[in-house]
């Protein structure tokens, strides 16, 4: 506990204190990688971040979980005003266990807007509604939508596929309670960043391919797509970048319970057979990430499909950028880019083509 307070101490201190120009001197030396500059702001926070463990593999379980919790109350900077918020439980009438989910609605948004369905990042084992409190209220706002985020069940009490059917299931209650909510049932949205973009994907996937209503649109921020992939960005970045090659190993094994689900397309979602009648998508990786070239192979591949993708690279940022928007105006700039994507999309989903 006494790593995390430090972090906590010092982040308050520096961000709190020293103007943008201290801050970048303090981050020392550019950091450069093929001509792409990583944003000082975020090179800061990882030297910071180096003072705590117990966001490392080190780290039980439990302890990262709240490192988590902490660390992105901090980073995300305050809540976004005029977001009003509701506790809700989706009832899987002994399918499984209820899920608990949290409701996004901006003041004075009128019934009938789209709906986000939001699944958190965390690696599968880590993250909670609270961790990805300030960047759902963000994108409610800036997306002018609601948001419906989803509290899965985590590894390793929950191995897979259990976030896999929570996804899923998340998804078909905000088909069927979309106007209930406030929200247009024609207008869903599915998303979530790291390992929820992964179960995002996947869930589509298993909807598309099972002949079920999917969503209208994915969002996609950095999502993990081959369990086992070995890419250039992993090797370039596996150490340093916050996430770190230790890190995705630790989250795979907390996850997968053996590796016979390695080739499971419900785990790499890469490795599906057959992408056509995927939602058109929006695909942020970022450059400075392990994981950002199999998202990118991800993007190709739903394309060379003859799905409408939208596969933007934020060159200088990080893996977890979606967390750090109160500390970094980089990234903030970048969720709210996806964000008012996002909702010029449905705007001419709801003109329509010759209108």
């Amino acid at each position: 506990m006494r790593s995390t307070l430090a972090l906590e101490q010092a982040i308050r201190l520096v961000f709190g204190t020293l103007p943008p120009a201290a801050r970048e001197k303090l981050a020392g030396p550019p950091v450069v990688v093929d001509g792409a500059r990583l944003d000082p702001d975020l090179q800061l926070l990882l030297r910071l971040e180096r003072m705590s463990s117990a966001g490392t593999p080190a780290a039980a379980v439990d302890r990262r979980r709240e490192h988590l919790d902490v660390a992105t109350a901090l980073v995300g900077g305050p809540p976004p005003a005029g977001v009003d918020t509701r506790a809700l439980i989706i009832d899987r009438a002994g399918d499984g266990p209820a899920l608990p989910a949290r409701l996004y609605e901006p003041a004075g948004l009128p019934a009938g807007s789209p709906l986000l369905v939001y699944l958190h990042g965390g690696g599968w084992v880590t993250g909670s509604l609270n961790s990805h409190d300030t960047v759902c209220r963000f994108l409610a706002v800036t997306a002018q939508l609601r948001v419906l985020a989803v509290a899965y069940r985590l590894a390793p009490e929950h191995r897979f596929p259990a976030a896999v059917i929570d996804a899923v299931d998340g998804l078909r209650f905000a088909r069927a309670r979309a106007a209930s909510l406030g929200a247009d049932p024609g207008a869903i949205a599915l998303g979530g960043d790291s390992a929820g973009a992964n179960l995002a994907a996947v869930a589509a996937h298993l909807a598309v391919r099972g002949g079920e209503p999917g969503p209208d649109r994915l969002l996609l921020f950095y999502p993990p797509c081959a369990v086992i992939g070995r890419t250039a960005s992993r090797e370039q970045f596996g150490e340093g970048f916050l996430l770190t090659d230790a890190d995705i190993v630790w989250f795979r094994d907390h996850y997968l319970p053996s590796t016979s689900a390695y080739d499971d397309p419900r785990a790499s979602i890469l490795l599906a057979d057959d992408l056509t009648g995927m939602p058109p998508t929006q695909l942020i990786t970022a450059g400075f990430d392990p994981l950002r070239d199999e998202g990118e192979q991800f993007g190709e591949r739903l394309a060379r499909a003859g799905v409408p993708v939208l596969l933007r690279r934020e060159p200088d940022l990080v893996h977890g950028f979606v967390n750090m928007i109160g500390l970094s105006a980089r990234s903030r700039a970048a969720v709210a880019e996806a964000a008012q994507d996002l909702r010029k999309a449905f705007a001419a989903d709801t003109v329509g083509p010759g209108s």
